[in-house]
């Protein structure tokens, strides 16, 4: 139960307002990631296009990339595929809703290193800015949490009510 609480339970701020502008932050990340960016790498049917495409299925362009990674992403490049575009797209929906927030942020924040080190680098400081962006905003959500303005907040206060 010690974990559950150590995961779950925001750090809070000191004045609510400063909550307010990290939740404020952490929802609009959370959205981009997940409708943007996450959202692309599955059969989504955003362009008239992609209307013949499954919504379960990784899109095939995502897996080929990861496996031009090399090393151990072209030995399972499927597995990776869906790992990124798990993170991404249900990772960026429970960071922008403050649900396991902390679990998120880590998954986000792998997902982002290998995004930068793995896809972006050759492209320079600008086409590494978007992962950058996003590994910053999982990052202080691993250390933090949600905030009071989470559902991690509401979660740990039902927890702890019920002890």
């Amino acid at each position: 139960m010690k974990i559950v609480k150590l995961f779950i339970t925001p750090t809070l701020q000191k004045h609510w307002f400063a909550d307010l502008v990290f939740a404020i932050i952490r929802f609009v990340c959370g959205m981009l990631l997940a409708l943007d960016f996450g959202a692309s790498k599955f059969g989504m049917p955003w362009t008239p296009d992609d209307r013949n495409l499954n919504l379960f299925e990784v899109s095939a362009w995502f897996p080929e990339d990861v496996a031009s990674y090399g090393g151990i992403f072209a030995m399972a490049p499927t597995f990776f595929a869906w790992m990124g575009a798990f993170s991404e797209a249900v990772g960026g929906l429970l960071l922008a809703f403050g649900l396991k927030t902390r679990i998120a942020s880590f998954l986000i924040m792998c997902t982002m290193l290998v995004a930068i080190f793995m896809q972006k680098w050759n492209q320079g400081t600008w086409g590494m800015l978007p992962a950058m962006g996003f590994l910053w905003v999982s990052t202080y959500n691993f250390y933090l949490g949600s905030g009071r303005f989470g559902l991690d907040h509401l979660v740990s206060k039902l927890l702890l009510k019920n002890k």
